[in-house]
C-alpha cells in the first residue's frame, strides 16, 4: 500500500496517509486515504486540486456532503472488503 505525506497549508507538522484507492470522476481525481495500514481506521477523501505545471500536488479534504456521498459511493463499490460509513 502506498504511503504519502502532506504538509498542511498552515505549515504545521507533515501528516502521512496510506492510499486505499484512487478514482477519477468528471475529470477530478480523488484519493481514499487512511492513517492506519491495517484494521479499522477513519478515512478521508481527498480531491486533487493541483494546477498543471505545479511542482507539488495540492489536495483538499472533500467536505461538501453531496460530493462526499457521491465519491464515497464510488469507493464503496470499488472496495468489496471495506465498509464506508459517512
Amino acid at each position: 500500500m502506498e504511503k504519502i505525506s502532506f504538509i498542511p497549508e498552515d505549515g504545521s507538522e507533515k501528516v502521512s496517509f496510506f492510499v486505499l484507492e484512487q478514482t477519477t470522476i468528471a475529470g477530478k481525481t480523488y484519493l481514499l486515504v487512511t492513517e492506519e495500514e491495517e484494521g479499522d481506521s477513519d478515512a478521508l477523501i481527498l480531491r486533487d486540486e493541483t494546477i498543471q505545471g505545479q511542482e507539488e500536488g495540492v489536495y483538499v479534504i472533500v467536505d461538501d456532503d453531496t460530493e462526499l456521498n457521491a465519491v464515497a459511493g464510488v469507493f464503496a463499490g470499488m472496495l468489496d472488503d471495506v465498509d464506508i460509513t459517512k
